[in-house]
């Protein structure tokens, strides 16, 4: 439990410093003259990148054991060059930046996730993950709120936002030297975890992967909706980050609980939460100020269930030895459907905005099935 609340503490440190940027880079973009269709291939691009490359992360820290090592070098990445967008002074300069902070965050995400499985058979996987993800959501819902209020006293002076978000950067990375001297082998909690069993079903780890890649394609990037909410005027352009921030908080709240919910329902719990979560298409897309604000809600708990329910379940499909591997190519390929999905979403976006909504719903109802499937050959013997 130490070790989970302390690269919990990490995480929300680390969220704090990078969703505080996320929450305005729609915004910001545009301000630098990048129009809809950009800013959802960046988004876009970003995650593909923020998520394929953990295949290859993953796979190089189960083969050498350097977790530790690559974690850091993923952090140290991230942390850095967050403040620098306040220096960007092109639209392609920020968007290197932005596709450069996803690809530290898919360095250090499998092996930091395999460390973290270890510690998660004594105290159950969905709740050590909902713990951290809870810890990790509340940091993205500081980072976007300090944005919002710099905004606010700095009449919307984005280089004074980024550059605050140095201050969560420092301490994260503070933080990430602490864990490293106190768990220098966190393998060797693995080792009282023995009263949880491990599946190893192959057959469902596939199952799960396309039902969370459909999920995943029919998830808009939040720069798209802030975008959206810019361009329509259906938000308060200050408020814009208020609401991620929210969303943050909801997804947050939502990983504590579901996360608990997970260790006794198990994997059939994502069947009733991807339907939740679908409706927040239609309300963001079509609604007004209130129905978008009750869209954003549902946005964050999908968010927030797709970054904690996920690695619990991929936890249980495979050895320990191989969790690093299984994280990165499950990453990998969710990555890969979200770039494909935000690239349709953004082509959509030019066309109609009810196309936008009906594929998303169209995706997300797709992925029902092979939840049920997995959830079944996961609960057989």
């Amino acid at each position: 439990m130490r070790f989970v609340l302390l690269v919990g503490a990490m995480s929300f440190f680390a969220d704090a410093t990078y969703e505080g940027s996320r929450s305005i880079i729609g915004p910001y973009l545009g301000l630098l003259g990048a129009g809809a269709l950009a800013i959802s291939m960046i988004a876009g691009g970003g995650e593909l990148l923020g998520y394929g490359l953990r295949i290859f992360s993953g796979r190089s820290a189960d083969r050498t054991g350097l977790y530790w090592p690559i974690t850091i070098g993923g952090y140290i990445l991230q942390m850095s060059v967050v403040p620098l967008l306040a220096l960007a002074g092109t639209w392609e300069v920020a968007a290197l930046l932005i596709v450069l902070e996803r690809v530290g965050k898919a360095v250090r995400n499998p092996p930091r996730d395999a460390m973290l499985a270890h510690a998660a058979g004594e105290i159950g996987y969905g709740w050590a993950f909902g713990l951290h993800e809870a810890l990790d959501q509340f940091g993205a819902t500081l980072g976007p709120l300090l944005v919002a209020l710099v905004l606010v006293l700095y009449h919307h002076d984005y280089t004074v936002a980024f550059a605050l978000l140095a201050v969560p950067a420092i301490i994260q990375l503070t933080l990430l030297g602490v864990a490293r001297f106190t768990y220098p082998a966190p393998g060797d909690l693995a080792t009282r975890s023995s009263s949880v069993a491990v599946a190893r079903k192959p057959g469902a780890f596939w199952l799960y992967l396309a039902a969370a890649a459909l999920v995943g394609a029919g998830f808009a990037d939040f720069p798209l909706i802030a975008y959206h909410f810019e361009s329509a005027r259906t938000i308060p352009s200050g408020l814009v980050p208020v609401f991620y921030a929210v969303a943050m908080a909801v997804g947050g709240a939502g990983s504590l609980v579901f996360g608990r919910m997970f260790d006794r329902v198990g994997m059939r719990l994502l069947v009733p939460l991807t339907v939740l979560a679908a409706a927040y298409a239609p309300l963001v897309f079509l609604g007004g100020f209130w129905p978008s604000l009750a869209g954003i809600v549902l946005w964050g708990i999908g968010s927030g269930v797709q970054e904690s329910i996920i690695p619990a379940a991929v936890s249980q499909m495979v050895g320990p030895e191989r969790r690093a591997s299984a994280f990165g190519i499950f990453t990998g390929g969710y990555g890969v459907a979200w770039f494909l999905g935000s690239t349709a979403i953004g082509l959509l976006f030019g066309v109609s905005l009810p196309l936008v909504v009906a594929f998303s719903l169209v995706a997300e109802a797709s992925a029902i099935p092979f939840f049920i499937s997995a959830s079944r050959r996961l609960a057989s013997r």
